[in-house]
């Protein structure tokens, strides 16, 4: 048996005594020191280890959140590196959709003014080819009167020659 034990089992003997002897015997009483200043020594270096643990652990922790902040400001960098024309590449982006839909109305409105267009010069087409075709019957008309007229004027010329 160890030291100690032998101590604490005499300490469970020798009280089973005091409950007879109102006197403790000096040994006994040096016994029961021993035990409390033993008890006493394993509550400080328990208490001792706690407090080391406990600083290593803020230690870490105090590591940790170093190591927490360096990856978030690595992560930002690596965000920056992923695009760093974001911000110009976004306002772009932006007004490419503000002019796409201010021309989708203008869109709209040149095939309208196409269509009208087209519309009008077919119009003009067709009555310019109208046109052309009543010039083409006024010239012949003309031309027949004039034949007519230079037939007649034959006639009437033999007419009155002949009455000479």
């Amino acid at each position: 048996m160890s030291n100690e034990q032998q101590n604490n089992q005499l300490v469970v003997q020798n009280s089973g005594s005091l409950s007879f002897s109102s006197h403790l015997s000096k040994e006994d009483e040096e016994m029961q020191r021993s035990a409390l200043s033993t008890f006493r020594a394993k509550e400080e270096e328990i208490e001792k280890k706690t407090m080391e643990v406990r600083e290593k652990v803020q230690l870490q922790l105090g590591r940790v959140e170093e190591e927490t902040k360096r990856l978030a400001t690595i992560r930002e960098e690596l965000e920056g590196l992923a695009d760093p024309m974001r911000k110009e590449v976004a306002l772009v982006r932006k007004r490419i959709d503000s002019v796409h839909k201010e021309l989708k109305p203008l869109s709209h409105t040149c095939q309208k003014k196409e269509k009208e267009y087209k519309d009008a010069l077919e119009a003009f087409n067709e009555k310019n080819r109208e046109k052309v075709q009543l010039i083409t019957r006024l010239m012949e008309l003309v031309s027949e009167s004039e034949r007519l007229r230079m037939k007649k004027l034959e006639e009437i010329s033999k007419n009155i020659d002949s009455m000479q």
